[in-house]
């Protein structure tokens, strides 16, 4: 077994299109070696990679914070089990965060879905007359409401 893999090779471990891997390259979430032929090479560390990156993205993250953590990570070696520790821990709040909302996202809606409304006072996503619009955009109720006195009067 060679040391390095080919696009096709990459691509068809990862599940990842080769088209998506070029541009994934462009970005410089991964790199490749080129042959004196100018075929890509990538390192079998590369798959790990490409693999943060999908998961990375089914949750949400952006690219731009993709290539943010992937840059944090060594590029003169292959990252160990630490410096993969490392980058998860400094998104640890924010996928906690993320979580907690989507939960409440599911456990809301599911009361709400079909309900007709019938609870507006209850209800996460109705603001009457806008009322909320001091407290900014969005499903006010719903997201983590500043304290009482960090609220700009309008």
């Amino acid at each position: 077994m060679h040391d390095s893999l080919t696009i096709g090779e990459l691509s068809a471990r990862s599940g990842v299109a080769p088209s998506a891997l070029r541009y994934y390259e462009r970005l410089g979430l991964v790199r490749a070696d080129r042959t004196g032929g100018n075929q890509r090479r990538y390192a079998r560390s590369e798959l790990r990679r490409v693999a943060f990156i999908r998961i990375a993205q089914q949750v949400g993250v952006s690219l731009d914070e993709i290539r943010t953590a992937l840059d944090s990570l060594p590029a003169s070696r292959t990252p160990t089990a630490a410096d993969w520790a490392r980058l998860s821990a400094a998104w640890r709040t924010r996928l906690d965060e993320r979580i907690r909302l989507l939960a409440k996202l599911r456990d809301d809606l599911s009361g709400c879905i079909g309900c007709g409304c019938l609870s507006l006072q209850r209800c996460t996503l109705y603001n009457p007359k806008d009322n909320l619009a001091a407290e900014g955009a969005g499903a006010r109720l719903m997201l983590p409401r500043p304290a009482a006195d960090d609220v700009t009067p309008s």
